[in-house]
Protein backbone atom coordinates (compact mmCIF):
# COMPACT_ATOMS: atom_id res chain seq x y z
CA UNK A 1 0.00 0.00 0.00
CA UNK A 2 1.41 3.34 -0.89
CA UNK A 3 1.37 6.05 1.28
CA UNK A 4 0.09 9.31 0.87
CA UNK A 5 2.36 12.33 -0.54
CA UNK A 6 2.19 15.27 1.75
CA UNK A 7 2.33 18.32 0.56
CA UNK A 8 2.67 21.90 2.14
CA UNK A 9 -0.59 24.35 1.99
CA UNK A 10 0.78 27.73 3.37
CA UNK A 11 4.12 28.94 4.77
CA UNK A 12 4.21 32.05 6.85
CA UNK A 13 7.20 33.93 8.03
CA UNK A 14 7.55 36.50 10.69
CA UNK A 15 8.84 39.87 9.14
CA UNK A 16 10.85 42.46 11.39
CA UNK A 17 13.87 43.82 13.42
CA UNK A 18 15.56 41.35 15.33
CA UNK A 19 14.86 38.16 13.58
CA UNK A 20 11.27 38.02 15.45
CA UNK A 21 10.24 34.45 16.33
CA UNK A 22 6.84 32.55 17.22
CA UNK A 23 6.90 31.46 20.64
CA UNK A 24 3.79 29.12 20.83
CA UNK A 25 0.18 29.09 18.72
CA UNK A 26 -3.18 27.45 18.70
CA UNK A 27 -6.05 26.53 16.60
CA UNK A 28 -9.34 28.23 17.19
CA UNK A 29 -11.32 25.25 17.15
CA UNK A 30 -14.33 26.24 15.61
CA UNK A 31 -12.53 28.34 13.19
CA UNK A 32 -10.02 25.42 11.49
CA UNK A 33 -8.92 27.26 9.25
CA UNK A 34 -7.50 30.08 11.75
CA UNK A 35 -4.40 29.55 13.39
CA UNK A 36 -3.17 31.82 15.89
CA UNK A 37 0.56 32.71 17.58
CA UNK A 38 1.91 34.90 20.18
CA UNK A 39 4.98 37.11 18.46
CA UNK A 40 7.29 38.36 21.73
CA UNK A 41 4.75 40.93 23.29
CA UNK A 42 1.95 40.68 20.33
CA UNK A 43 -0.87 37.94 18.76
CA UNK A 44 -1.32 37.44 15.74
CA UNK A 45 -4.11 35.46 14.07
CA UNK A 46 -3.24 33.49 10.69
CA UNK A 47 -5.95 32.42 8.03
CA UNK A 48 -4.37 29.46 6.22
CA UNK A 49 -7.14 30.10 3.25
CA UNK A 50 -5.39 33.58 2.41
CA UNK A 51 -2.05 35.18 1.57
CA UNK A 52 0.65 34.85 4.56
CA UNK A 53 -0.42 38.62 6.14
CA UNK A 54 -2.15 38.07 9.45
CA UNK A 55 -5.87 38.37 9.24
CA UNK A 56 -5.81 40.20 12.99
CA UNK A 57 -3.69 41.52 15.61
CA UNK A 58 -3.24 42.33 19.04
CA UNK A 59 -0.40 44.74 19.09
CA UNK A 60 1.90 44.93 22.63
CA UNK A 61 -1.22 42.43 24.09
CA UNK A 62 1.72 41.78 27.41
CA UNK A 63 3.99 44.28 28.49
CA UNK A 64 6.39 41.64 28.85
CA UNK A 65 6.52 38.02 26.55
CA UNK A 66 2.95 36.36 25.69
CA UNK A 67 3.56 32.66 27.34
CA UNK A 68 0.34 31.68 25.91
CA UNK A 69 -3.14 31.24 24.71
CA UNK A 70 -6.37 29.97 24.17
CA UNK A 71 -9.70 30.17 22.39
CA UNK A 72 -12.71 29.75 24.01
CA UNK A 73 -14.43 26.57 22.37
CA UNK A 74 -17.59 27.89 23.04
CA UNK A 75 -17.30 31.45 22.09
CA UNK A 76 -15.13 31.43 18.71
CA UNK A 77 -14.17 35.46 18.61
CA UNK A 78 -12.96 35.04 22.46
CA UNK A 79 -9.40 34.25 23.18
CA UNK A 80 -7.31 34.50 26.64
CA UNK A 81 -3.75 35.41 26.62
CA UNK A 82 -1.16 35.44 29.89
CA UNK A 83 2.39 36.06 29.74
CA UNK A 84 5.99 37.50 32.19
CA UNK A 85 3.99 40.51 33.07
CA UNK A 86 1.84 37.69 35.34
CA UNK A 87 -1.57 39.18 33.97
CA UNK A 88 -4.43 36.79 31.99
CA UNK A 89 -6.00 38.60 29.38
CA UNK A 90 -9.37 37.89 27.78
CA UNK A 91 -9.85 39.42 24.36
CA UNK A 92 -12.86 39.95 21.87
CA UNK A 93 -11.15 39.51 18.28
CA UNK A 94 -14.01 41.40 16.69
CA UNK A 95 -12.23 44.70 18.74
CA UNK A 96 -8.99 44.09 20.34
CA UNK A 97 -8.17 47.91 21.21
CA UNK A 98 -8.73 46.34 24.54
CA UNK A 99 -9.30 43.34 26.36
CA UNK A 100 -12.64 42.61 27.63
CA UNK A 101 -11.08 41.11 31.39
CA UNK A 102 -7.83 41.83 32.76
CA UNK A 103 -6.83 39.38 35.60
CA UNK A 104 -4.07 39.98 38.02
CA UNK A 105 -4.05 36.71 40.35
CA UNK A 106 -0.81 35.74 39.68
CA UNK A 107 2.42 37.18 41.45
CA UNK A 108 5.16 35.64 38.72
CA UNK A 109 4.72 34.84 35.14
CA UNK A 110 2.00 33.00 33.65
CA UNK A 111 2.94 29.99 31.79
CA UNK A 112 -0.08 28.38 30.73
CA UNK A 113 -4.28 29.25 30.85
CA UNK A 114 -6.70 26.71 29.45
CA UNK A 115 -10.64 27.45 29.18
CA UNK A 116 -12.35 24.72 30.54
CA UNK A 117 -13.47 22.35 27.41
CA UNK A 118 -17.31 22.61 28.17
CA UNK A 119 -17.65 25.19 31.24
CA UNK A 120 -16.08 28.17 29.15
CA UNK A 121 -16.57 30.36 32.31
CA UNK A 122 -13.96 28.05 34.46
CA UNK A 123 -10.49 28.95 33.47
CA UNK A 124 -7.17 27.33 34.34
CA UNK A 125 -3.61 28.81 34.70
CA UNK A 126 -0.02 28.16 36.03
CA UNK A 127 2.86 30.12 37.21
CA UNK A 128 5.95 30.25 38.60
CA UNK A 129 4.31 31.31 41.36
CA UNK A 130 4.46 27.23 41.86
CA UNK A 131 0.61 27.96 41.52
CA UNK A 132 -2.50 26.99 39.81
CA UNK A 133 -5.80 28.60 40.04
CA UNK A 134 -9.27 28.10 39.21
CA UNK A 135 -10.72 31.18 37.56
CA UNK A 136 -14.59 31.77 37.41
CA UNK A 137 -14.81 34.49 34.27
CA UNK A 138 -18.78 34.82 34.55
CA UNK A 139 -19.35 37.74 33.56
CA UNK A 140 -18.19 37.25 29.52
CA UNK A 141 -18.97 33.44 29.43
CA UNK A 142 -21.37 31.57 26.93
CA UNK A 143 -23.69 30.77 29.98
CA UNK A 144 -24.06 34.34 30.94
CA UNK A 145 -25.99 34.64 28.18
CA UNK A 146 -27.59 31.02 27.76
CA UNK A 147 -31.57 31.35 28.71
CA UNK A 148 -33.46 29.23 30.67
CA UNK A 149 -36.01 26.56 30.04
CA UNK A 150 -38.87 29.84 31.00
CA UNK A 151 -36.46 32.01 28.92
CA UNK A 152 -34.58 33.84 31.93
CA UNK A 153 -31.24 34.41 31.72
CA UNK A 154 -28.98 32.10 35.17
CA UNK A 155 -27.84 34.95 37.85
CA UNK A 156 -24.55 36.13 37.16
CA UNK A 157 -22.52 35.39 40.01
CA UNK A 158 -18.83 37.46 40.39
CA UNK A 159 -15.46 36.82 38.55
CA UNK A 160 -13.39 35.70 40.60
CA UNK A 161 -10.54 32.73 41.86
CA UNK A 162 -12.88 29.85 42.92
CA UNK A 163 -9.74 27.30 43.80
CA UNK A 164 -6.23 27.53 44.70
CA UNK A 165 -3.96 24.61 44.61
CA UNK A 166 -0.35 25.04 45.90
CA UNK A 167 0.91 21.72 45.83
CA UNK A 168 3.69 22.34 43.79
CA UNK A 169 6.67 23.15 44.95
CA UNK A 170 8.47 25.37 41.93
CA UNK A 171 7.36 26.81 38.46
CA UNK A 172 4.17 25.50 37.07
CA UNK A 173 4.49 25.45 33.21
CA UNK A 174 1.37 23.38 32.17
CA UNK A 175 -2.04 23.00 33.26
CA UNK A 176 -5.06 21.23 31.59
CA UNK A 177 -8.28 20.38 31.70
CA UNK A 178 -9.35 16.33 31.30
CA UNK A 179 -11.53 15.69 27.95
CA UNK A 180 -13.30 13.21 29.53
CA UNK A 181 -14.55 14.70 32.68
CA UNK A 182 -14.99 18.68 32.97
CA UNK A 183 -14.20 18.72 36.43
CA UNK A 184 -10.67 17.38 36.59
CA UNK A 185 -7.56 19.08 35.26
CA UNK A 186 -4.02 17.82 35.55
CA UNK A 187 -0.69 20.92 35.72
CA UNK A 188 3.06 19.49 35.96
CA UNK A 189 6.27 21.65 37.32
CA UNK A 190 9.36 21.95 36.99
CA UNK A 191 10.14 19.88 39.90
CA UNK A 192 8.82 16.83 38.37
CA UNK A 193 5.03 16.56 39.78
CA UNK A 194 2.26 15.52 38.11
CA UNK A 195 -0.75 16.64 40.34
CA UNK A 196 -4.52 15.97 39.39
CA UNK A 197 -7.25 18.41 40.96
CA UNK A 198 -10.46 19.03 40.93
CA UNK A 199 -12.87 22.00 40.33
CA UNK A 200 -14.48 22.13 44.20
CA UNK A 201 -17.92 20.62 44.16
CA UNK A 202 -19.50 24.05 45.90
CA UNK A 203 -18.56 25.92 42.67
CA UNK A 204 -19.62 22.79 40.69
CA UNK A 205 -23.04 22.96 41.79
CA UNK A 206 -23.42 26.23 41.24
CA UNK A 207 -22.92 25.76 37.65
CA UNK A 208 -25.24 22.65 37.10
CA UNK A 209 -27.86 24.27 39.45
Amino acid sequence: MESATCKLANTISMEGKGQPKFTTGKWNPPVNAQFATANDCSVKGWDIRSSSKHAWIIENAHLQLVRDLDFNPNRHYCLATCGDDGRSKFWDLRNTSQPLVTRNDHSHWVWAIRYNHYHDELVASSSSDTRVLITRIQSISSSSIIPDEEGNTKDKLSDGVIATFDQHEDSVYCVEWSSADPWILASLSYDGRLLINRVPKTEKYKILL
